[in-house]
């Protein structure tokens, strides 16, 4: 289903939606910032790997749901997946463990590294037996396609943070692949944590809809997600919750998929579970 691959591969770049720190001592915003600083200094935090790195790392489980539904609104496909993930030296290592209770079968793990390899697509990422660097998704490249403006300075949980609304430029940078014409329909509100300047929260959008191959394969129509991050140590942050919902279309027939992950059971690495 390239149209749902095409579709959960996007949610993961949209680490630019994350969410709520939970440490005390809650940071003051430096008023006088505009948007473009704010962001500046976020993309500058995130190109720092090591700034962001803990001495040991750390390793967790993830866990996501996936649901189809009819026409009729009944449920007619139902996966949970749980992940293996360890976050050392800046970057992420993801191994896909269990299907519904079960080792992934051959088709599962095609899936997911059909899924890997368009996550790196969208963050520009090249293919690497290493790990990904999802946890530090602000680029230049992609800060690049978009206009921000300085909504508010609001507190994330006892922490204060910018709240910036973005939307695609205008006119639109050129489109060289297909997950080009997805980033210049999409848009929303992200808050930025104002002490570390880590994205706190995102909620993100779909303004038009995204035809695949001009629409002979399928198109994304909606698309409504939010992805939370939290702190768990000095300047170490992990994408730990997520929610989406999506409405498409897979050549004729309609699509419309529920998900929800949760990172849970946090340890460092090197200590016993």
């Amino acid at each position: 289903m390239k149209v749902v691959q095409f579709a959960k591969a996007s949610l993961v770049w949209l680490v630019l939606a994350l969410a709520a720190a939970s440490m005390p001592s809650p940071a003051r915003a430096e008023n006088a910032l505009s948007a473009g600083e704010v962001i500046a200094k976020a993309v500058a935090r995130a190109q720092k790997a090591e700034a962001t790195t803990a001495p040991a790392g750390v390793t967790y489980t993830k866990i996501t749901v996936t649901e189809a539904f009819d026409t009729a609104g009944n449920v007619k496909e139902h996966k949970e997946r749980v992940y293996h993930v360890m976050f050392q030296d800046g970057s992420t290592y993801l191994k896909l463990e269990q299907v519904n209770g079960r080792p992934p079968d051959a088709a599962e793990l095609k899936l997911h590294a059909e899924n890997e390899a368009n996550f790196r697509l969208l963050s520009r990422q090249p293919r690497s037996a290493k790990g990904d660097n999802r946890e530090n998704l602000l680029s230049p490249d992609l800060v690049a396609r978009f206009d921000f403006t300085l909504v508010t300075n609001a507190p994330i949980a006892g922490r204060m943070a910018y709240q910036i609304a973005f939307r695609p430029k205008n006119p639109l940078p050129p489109a060289h692949h297909i997950a080009d014409h997805f980033l210049s329909r999409i848009s929303g509100i992200i808050w930025i944590d104002a002490e570390e300047f880590e994205i706190a929260r995102a909620e993100i959008g779909l303004s038009s809809e995204v035809d695949l191959l001009g629409g002979t394969v399928g198109c994304l129509k909606k698309l409504a997600y939010t992805l939370n991050r939290t702190r768990i140590g000095e300047g170490l942050w992990i994408n730990t919750s997520s929610s989406g919902n999506i409405e498409g279309r897979k050549l004729l027939d309609p699509v419309r998929i529920k998900t929800n992950s949760r990172a849970v059971n946090f340890r460092a690495l090197g200590l016993p579970s």
